[in-house]
């Protein structure tokens, strides 16, 4: 238990000091950095050869997924969307830039479904090649911190026990979001690509 207590400290601690340093970033190199970012995602065979594609909807101080979406619509590819019900997220199919662009936003200022929005979840339609993850701060080896809600670690692991093939998951970071090390526990998932402009 005292392991446990010292990992979740260790976390928030990484987490002030991540949220400080993107806090001091300026917009134009969040540009730069989010489009570098975006072309190795594109160049990867993984998102070449994915059909389903999940992508987290960026908030101002995260890799923004803007480009990426209109990209995956461009090359015909099944676009999904976190929709968040309390404490489960499931992800939900978009149709088009236009079905985005309709969208309510949320009290986090991003837009999602509606909670009376039925969108069947990408787990009942056949699953997910590729899961594009968001988080707070990356090691190259793909430990991850996010913000410590748990929401993608409890999708994969769902994923899994449904018997689904287990999606690639690539996370996009900053460079300052790029660690030596991050605490983590047993339950939390490595990220098998870390893309990150450098």
């Amino acid at each position: 238990m005292a392991a446990a207590t010292g990992i979740k400290e260790a976390k928030n601690i990484l987490r002030k000091e991540l949220k400080r340093r993107l806090a001091g970033m300026s917009v134009e190199l969040k540009q730069t950095e989010s489009a570098r970012v975006a072309t190795k995602l594109f160049a990867m065979k993984e998102f070449q050869q994915s059909k389903r594609i999940s992508l987290y909807m960026s908030m101002p101080n995260e890799v923004d997924t803007f480009g990426i979406m209109g990209k995956i619509f461009e090359l015909n590819k099944k676009c999904f969307i976190p929709h968040y019900i309390g404490p489960i997220m499931k992800m939900v199919e978009l149709t088009s830039m236009a079905d985005y662009e309709s969208l309510p936003l949320t009290s986090w200022n991003i837009k999602q479904p509606a909670d009376n929005d039925d969108r069947a979840d990408a787990l009942e339609t056949g699953g997910l090649d590729l899961i594009v993850v968001p988080g707070l701060g990356f090691t190259s080896e793909g430990a991850r911190l996010g913000r410590g809600k748990g929401y993608y670690d409890s999708y994969i692991t769902k994923s899994i026990k449904l018997g689904l093939k287990a999606p690639i998951t690539v996370a996009l970071a900053f460079s300052i979001q790029m660690c030596e090390s991050v605490p983590i526990s047993d339950h939390d998932m490595i990220i098998d690509h870390v893309l990150y402009a450098d």
